[in-house]
């Protein structure tokens, strides 16, 4: 039996291994958000274009998730993640030669289906590796690296954009990276949930990627095409009928891909729900501060990435906070307040003007940021710890898969609206009595087309708190389950 001391090591030794691939995979996230205008400028694209940067990368990563359940029980999570890691890796620096804007999305959307194995893992390690006792603590930690790279990615994106070129970005991940893969290799154990042959799911594996993709484009698209044109309504039939398929094939076999039975333990599901409405309240602020910032207040990049500091450090002082309140008051508490702030500062940011300053933005950024550190360990490790240990990876595989499809879903719907409803304000502004010059009419319409998604954003964040009070009453016990086995 081990000693309390070889334990203590054990436990910082895995959380370091997990923490730098999981803090590199969502860093990739953010700090090309503030550099979409760049993108813009030097491949003059058109934002429809750009905007699957962000949208391809979340796409990729929602997609692949649910093979890691798969994959982890069968060659173990440790090889998972390191061959996740080398993938990632490999593809920044792919990214770096990218010779056109077509190109670069290619590889980034490569370069995201390894991110998306990369998350999930993570995620499952700490539920398969470490202690019961210990876990909430361990989300808090893996909340910290899945924070900080929000926290901190816009910050050191816009520094880097204004002084080395947006190529920068993906040299960054380089030397983080073999880090990751060196500490993977030394400090993770081997274990696999199951040795024996399994088949793969390939019907499986093939409809839930192209539903989640099919329902995406339909709603990337739908602005330019007409929400009610054929296009449109042919991918959304086809999304629907692809994840419906799926959905029967994967209760109905005996080796699913995915295994949807987690939804039995309805507490997972109701934090899965509250999880994904945190997770378009979340974007909606990450993808429109820096676009009104930039494009309508004319600001760098820089200035950009100065204005979200605050909130950056505030999310990453609370993470290890909140993982040890979590284990004296329990997740309700936590996530309802964290809700309340973020719904809040969305509400707050929805009357922001045209000539706000650069400080009220950052004081409600910093606000929601607040909000988001309180609710989004509690309501991860809620579900989670009510899922079996056995199926933990099918569990994980589920969350990210979701809530990955919502924050591409929820970009392809901001970035559409707010197109729509910024020609539609400066319609308005062009036929009315003030007339503006033409550069201040577009500003004054973006803006309010802003207004407009934050109100939005707000409305939805609402729904989460009835369902907070669903979760309080679960128990979260997960049922018994055997352990795995190990190899040397």
């Amino acid at each position: 039996m081990s000693s309390p001391a070889a334990k203590h090591s054990s436990f910082w030794l895995i959380i370091l291994a997990i923490f730098f691939g999981n803090f590199m995979a969502i860093l990739s996230t953010t700090t090309i958000n503030v550099a979409f205008p760049v993108f813009l400028k030097d491949f003059h694209a058109g934002i429809s274009t750009v905007q699957w940067m962000i949208t391809g990368y979340l796409l990729a990563t929602g997609v692949i998730a649910p093979v890691v359940g798969y994959f982890g029980d069968k060659w173990s999570y440790k090889l998972l993640y390191v061959f996740a890691l080398s993938g990632f890796t490999l593809f920044s620096a792919l990214c770096t030669v990218a010779w056109n804007i077509h190109s670069l999305i290619t590889f980034r959307i490569i370069q995201g289906i390894f991110g998306g194995l990369i998350i999930p893992t993570t995620m499952t390690m700490i539920y398969q590796f470490i202690e019961k006792e210990k876990q909430a603590f361990a989300m808090s930690l893996w909340s910290l690296s899945s924070m900080l790279a929000p926290a901190f990615g816009p910050t050191l994106g816009g520094w880097l954009t204004g002084y080395f070129g947006w190529k920068s970005l993906f040299v960054i991940n380089l030397p983080i990276g073999l880090i990751a893969i060196g500490v993977a290799l030394k400090c993770l154990p081997f274990q696999r949930q199951n040795t024996g042959s399994r088949s793969f799911d390939l019907p499986g594996f093939v409809t839930v990627i192209l539903s989640s993709a099919f329902i995406i484009l339909a709603f990337n698209k739908g602005g330019a095409w007409g929400w009610t044109s054929w296009n449109t309504l042919t991918l959304l039939l086809a999304g629907a009928a692809a994840l419906t398929y799926f959905i029967r094939r994967e209760l109905s076999i005996q080796e699913p891909l995915l295994n949807l039975k987690v939804f039995r333990q309805s507490r997972f599901t109701y934090s899965l729900i509250i999880n994904c409405i945190i997770t378009v309240a979340l974007y909606s602020g990450t993808f429109l501060i820096p676009v009104f910032l930039q494009d309508i207040q004319q600001s760098t990049p820089l200035k950009t990435a100065l204005v979200l500091l605050p909130g950056s450090i505030v999310m990453a002082v609370l993470s290890p906070v909140v993982g040890k309140l979590y284990s004296r008051i329990g997740p309700f508490w936590l996530i309802l307040g964290g809700i309340l702030l973020l719904s809040a500062s969305t509400w707050e940011l929805a009357h922001i003007t045209l000539a706000v300053t650069h400080t009220r933005v950052a004081v409600l950024m910093a606000v929601r940021n607040v909000g988001i550190a309180l609710a989004f360990m509690p309501v991860t490790n809620a579900g989670m710890s009510a899922v079996p240990r056995a199926i933990t990876g099918h569990a994980s595989s589920v969350t990210n898969w979701v809530r990955q499809a919502t924050g591409a879903l929820s970009i392809a719907v901001f970035s559409s609206l707010l197109a729509s409803r910024s020609l539609a304000h400066q319609q308005e502004l062009a036929d009315g009595p003030a007339r503006a010059a033409g550069s201040l009419l577009k500003a004054q319409g973006m803006t309010m087309g802003v207004q407009d998604i934050f109100l939005i954003a707000t409305a939805v964040g609402l729904l989460a708190i009835p369902l907070t009070f669903l979760l309080r009453s679960g128990s979260g016990k997960p049922a018994a389950a055997p352990a795995p086995q190990a190899e040397a």
